[in-house]
């Protein structure tokens, strides 16, 4: 079987990246080969879109992106800045942002997220971190992990959402 056909952790570790960091690196990356494929150009005038209440396409991309930036920013020991409060604040609203700008920003999210973890000293990764404003203690890699798991969590929603669209709008279309 060509390796372009396995899903990207069967291809092996991801260069760079620590081994118990590797579900992290290999999560993400699966997520950056998915995303474009199943999300086209064809679902633009409907990103924003709420099929029976569920969240819209673009809250799913950005908010992917989002919680990357963020749990990678505390298990660097940063608090959050101005402008990830902003993101933080509007991940469901729509800012006038083409589909193809929400997707570069996730695709760059996910790139810095790769690269900081070739950085990650695999000594701390059970160093405690604090998550939030209300500094709920946890480790390093329970705020990569959970940056892997959560961004997960979301795509498998943004594919049920793709599908009720495409059954919605763009079937119909045709």
């Amino acid at each position: 079987m060509a390796s372009e056909n396995l899903e990207v952790w069967m291809r092996g570790p991801v260069a760079g990246v620590h081994p118990l960091l590797q579900p992290v690196a290999h999560a993400l990356l699966q997520i950056e080969e998915d995303f474009p494929k199943l999300i086209t150009e064809a679902y633009a005038p409907y990103m924003w879109e709420k099929p029976y209440g569920m969240a819209s396409i673009a809250f799913h991309l950005n908010h992917i992106a989002g919680v990357i930036d963020r749990m990678f920013t505390y298990a660097a020991e940063q608090p959050l800045n101005e402008a990830q409060f902003a993101f933080l604040a509007t991940e469901g609203t729509d800012t006038g942002q083409s589909l193809l700008q929400v997707q570069e920003n996730l695709a760059h999210q996910i790139q810095n997220a790769l690269q900081k973890l070739t950085y990650i000293d695999a000594a701390t990764l059970t160093d405690t971190r604090f998550l939030g404003r209300k500094k709920i203690p946890t480790t390093q890699i329970g705020l990569l992990f959970h940056a892997a798991e959560h961004a997960m969590r979301h795509y498998g929603q943004l594919l049920v959402t793709a599908k009720v669209i495409a059954g919605l709008f763009l079937q119909t279309e045709e």
